[in-house]
């Protein structure tokens, strides 16, 4: 994504790597959440013209009234159904690149990051999850004298996170809650090495912004974001909290991919909300926006 303005300074390129060890109720870009290519069914541009059924040995796709239903545990994503739809109702979320592919994009942008005192993004999905991949890019990067920021949910491995820093400029760093049950329920994962992935970089004297998404069920309710950010602030170093308020822009993209939104009944927070929250964040880090 070019010309991003909120995913750290000046202008960037964003470099979205697929794959994600979380499944967060709320994502907002849930065809980053599988490591692999898939399917993306555009309903409103299918003509029902049938030739996906027609090609499709697997025998995955059938008509059902007057649509054409993909079934997805016989698809194999081999994309000849793709090949042959005219009206472009299908496509695939996904595609394998090499570093120099990468590279060779990121250094379009070069005199806007200069320019601005931008750089390069990459997010996910989790970019830790591919992080040689990651690697080879930062430090591509860094040859090049270009700003580097990882936007990360923080859940790797310690030593992931050693060799991948030394090359990392700023830390988009995603708390959801300090709550380990309600993380475990929301996100599938414990929060225990997010949480120790934060300090270490904070020993380690890293840069990090760290996001909090306000999240109902999750954190909006008996102080626990407040709590979150007393922890931030209590770490010394970091400065700066992005408050993201909960939103409903991506369940289209969950039907695209024949998957069901978990969180179809919650709704967003207000503006008045999310500015009453944002100033008392600043009793414990001096800097707080709303959004990226």
């Amino acid at each position: 994504m070019r010309f991003a303005l909120n995913d750290g300074p000046g202008i960037r390129t964003t470099v979205f790597l697929k794959g994600c060890p979380l499944h967060c109720h709320w994502c907002h870009n849930p065809e980053s959440i599988a490591t692999g290519k898939e399917i993306v069914l555009r309903e409103d541009r299918c003509i029902r013209c049938g030739d996906c059924s027609t090609i499709c040995e697997q025998h995955a796709i059938h008509k059902a009234g007057e649509r054409y239903v993909t079934d997805r545990e016989l698809c194999i994503q081999c994309g000849r159904c793709i090949d042959v739809c005219y009206s472009e109702a299908r496509s695939f979320a996904g595609d394998e690149v090499t570093t120099e592919q990468i590279v060779k994009e990121i250094l379009k942008d070069v005199p806007f990051y200069d320019e601005s005192g931008g750089g390069v993004t990459f997010s996910g999905g989790e970019p830790l999850l591919q992080y040689e991949f990651l690697l080879s890019l930062l430090q591509a990067c860094k040859e090049r004298a270009i700003h580097t920021a990882v936007d990360t949910t923080g859940f790797t491995s310690y030593s992931i996170l050693e060799i991948v820093s030394k090359f990392v400029d700023l830390y988009l760093y995603d708390l959801k809650t300090l709550d380990d049950v309600k993380h475990l329920e929301f996100t599938g994962v414990s929060n225990k090495i997010i949480i120790e992935n934060l300090k270490r970089l904070v020993d380690w004297g890293k840069q990090m912004i760290v996001r909090i998404p306000l999240i109902p069920g999750l954190n909006d309710e008996n102080g626990s974001i407040l709590q979150t950010a007393e922890f931030i602030g209590s770490l010394g170093s970091i400065n700066e909290i992005h408050l993201l308020p909960y939103h409903k822009s991506g369940i289209e993209k969950y039907s695209r991919l024949g998957k069901i939104y978990p969180m179809n009944t919650k709704e967003p927070p207000s503006r008045e909300t999310m500015l009453r929250l944002a100033d008392r964040l600043k009793e414990f880090v001096p800097i707080v926006s709303i959004g990226g």
